[in-house]
C-alpha cells in the first residue's frame, strides 16, 4: 500500500472547520468521522484529520497552540498552474479563510500564495514549471 499523510489539527468549531475544508476541496470521509473528529480527504494521499480540542487532548497533555499567534507548522500543497493557486486562495477566503499569511512568492518558475484556516493553521499552495527545472541554471 502507499504512504498515506494524515495531518491532525485541533480545531475549536468542528463543524465551521467541515465546512471550511469541504469549501477548499476537500471531501469528509464519514467512515473517520463523528462529533468529535473528522477526516477530510485532500488526495488519495493526504488526509486532514479536524480534531475537537477535547479529543486532540486525548493525545497529549501539551497545550494546544493559539495558531492565530504563534506557528508551529506551515503546509503545502501542489498546484498544476498559477490560476489554480490563486483559485485555492480565493476558495479559502470565500470560505472564511485568511489570505497570504505571508506575503506571496512569484520566482517566475515557481508561484506559491498561503492562507490561513479559520483556526490560524497556515497552508500554502505552490505551482512550479517542471520544465524549467529540467534547464541548466545559470551561476549568480
Amino acid at each position: 500500500m502507499a504512504k498515506l499523510i494524515f495531518i491532525n489539527l485541533p480545531v475549536s468549531d468542528l463543524a465551521r472547520s467541515v465546512a471550511f475544508y469541504e469549501a477548499v476541496g476537500a471531501t469528509r470521509n464519514p467512515q473517520f468521522s463523528d462529533d468529535t473528529a473528522a477526516c477530510m480527504v485532500l488526495s488519495e494521499a493526504i488526509h486532514v484529520m479536524l480534531l475537537t480540542h477535547d479529543k486532540w487532548r486525548q493525545f497529549t497533555s501539551k497545550p494546544i497552540v493559539d495558531a492565530h499567534v504563534a506557528v508551529q507548522v506551515s503546509l503545502c500543497l501542489s498546484a498544476d498552474s498559477r490560476a489554480e493557486v490563486d483559485a485555492a486562495v480565493e476558495a479559502a477566503v470565500r470560505a472564511g479563510g485568511a489570505a497570504d499569511p505571508s506575503p506571496p512568492q512569484d520566482h517566475g518558475f515557481m508561484y506559491g500564495r498561503g492562507y490561513e484556516d479559520p483556526d490560524g493553521h497556515n497552508w500554502d499552495v505552490m505551482w512550479m514549471d517542471a520544465a524549467a527545472l529540467e534547464q541548466p541554471r545559470k551561476a549568480a
